[in-house]
């Protein structure tokens, strides 16, 4: 029976983890595809009120939008998360 419950709970964290990589609702594709240089552009993080605020400029996306591509690319692992908060990105214009 606690060999049935591991395999449900870690079942249960794919799907969480799948449902994570889904991009937000209501982000365009190529809102999508300017994120990553959008947040390239403020020093590959996303951590400061003027990091989104660039970020949601340039990409036209809400806060909550930022925040949600945020989650896909750590839930990805095109990012990691930064010591007191935020995101830094590790792919792309941003990979080491």
């Amino acid at each position: 029976m606690a060999k049935l419950a591991r395999i449900a709970g870690g079942c249960g964290a794919l799907v969480l983890a799948a449902a994570c990589a889904l991009p937000p609702e209501g982000v365009s594709q190529q809102q999508m595809a300017s994120f990553d240089q959008a947040v390239a552009s403020v020093g590959c993080q996303l951590r400061t009120e003027r990091e989104y605020l660039a970020v949601e400029l340039q990409t036209g996306m809400t806060r909550e939008q930022a925040m949600q591509m945020g989650q896909v690319r750590l839930a990805s692992g095109a990012a990691q998360q930064i010591e007191g908060g935020g995101i830094r990105l590790t792919s792309g214009p941003c990979a080491a």
